[in-house]
């Protein structure tokens, strides 16, 4: 089996999928959080380049060593964003002699679009680390394609858990998207979507199978708002199906959701495990 494998370094995590005949074997994900700061400077804190990028480096160690002739390796908004992004790129060539490419806004949102639906008509939310990208496509062609510098761990820096600090700031954000066309279906993707998802579906362990599919209604996102809001941090992260280092940005992340879906006038979306790793595979060829 040819088998290859491909590296998101996202704002808040990294992750790895190995894809082996153009079926995924299995993703992995470390949480670095190398969009830290990114809120108050534009500029990756040493401490998160060394942690991301030992991470890619672990990462390519470990697709080597289970068959991987290739290894691809993208970053997304908080290296875009950085001023010192050469840093974490030289880093992680020093490292593992991987060649990490940083791409826009725009190739994140149409990968993301590629990896959820594929040729499939419909809509996307991907709610980031550092940035949120929605677009639209309907008859094969994009009608709606924007990515705003805001996510979860922007978020969580300028606000905290003060929530209506988030509602307020979510609100603001909200008005650099514009006119956003809302007739057809829209999917979630991304770990604020995935994570919501299983806590909505009281899922004991992560199921990409039981997520892809799921609908999300907007009652259950604010229901999950109003949850978290009166748990402790300790206590979130000890929930099922709670990526560790997520506890301290679901909230910022739910009640971006809640804003969005509001904005958007729609009441439910569906949620894919299916995000930009896929898109990114299918965009070079390398899986259907």
């Amino acid at each position: 089996m040819r088998r290859f494998a491909v590296i998101d370094v996202g704002s808040n995590s990294v992750r790895l999928m190995l894809v082996a005949d153009g079926k995924v074997l299995y993703k992995r994900l470390n949480t670095t959080r190398l969009g830290e700061g990114l809120a108050q400077a534009p500029l990756l804190k040493e401490a998160a380049i060394e942690r991301t990028a030992t991470a890619i480096a672990d990462f390519y160690a470990q697709a080597k060593a289970d068959g991987a002739e290739k290894v691809f390796a993208f970053a997304t908004a908080a290296a875009r964003s950085a001023l010192n992004k050469q840093v974490l790129i030289d880093r992680v060539k020093s490292l593992c002699g991987l060649q990490l490419e940083v791409i826009s806004g725009e190739a994140e949102a149409e990968i993301g679009l590629l990896g959820a639906l594929g040729n499939k008509d419909g809509a996307i939310i991907d709610i980031g680390g550092a940035s949120t990208e929605i677009v639209v496509k309907e008859k094969g062609e994009i009608l709606y394609k924007k990515s705003v510098d805001i996510g979860v761990v922007r978020l969580k820096d300028a606000c905290g858990r003060d929530i209506e600090a988030l509602k307020r700031r979510s609100l603001q954000e909200m008005q650099n998207f514009g006119q956003i066309p809302n007739h057809l279906p829209f999917y979630g993707i991304g770990g604020t979507a995935t994570t919501l998802a299983a806590q909505y579906l009281g899922l004991s362990e992560y199921q990409s199978n039981k997520i892809t599919g799921a609908v999300l209604p907007i009652e259950g996102i604010e229901d999950l708002v109003e949850r978290f809001a009166l748990l402790p941090l300790e206590e979130i992260a000890k929930l099922p199906c709670m990526p560790k280092g997520r506890e301290d940005v679901i909230l910022g992340g739910a009640i971006w959701l809640s804003i969005l879906l509001n904005g958007l006038k729609i009441k439910e979306i569906i949620v894919s495990d299916r995000d930009n790793l896929e898109g990114y595979a299918i965009k070079r060829g390398l899986m259907e």
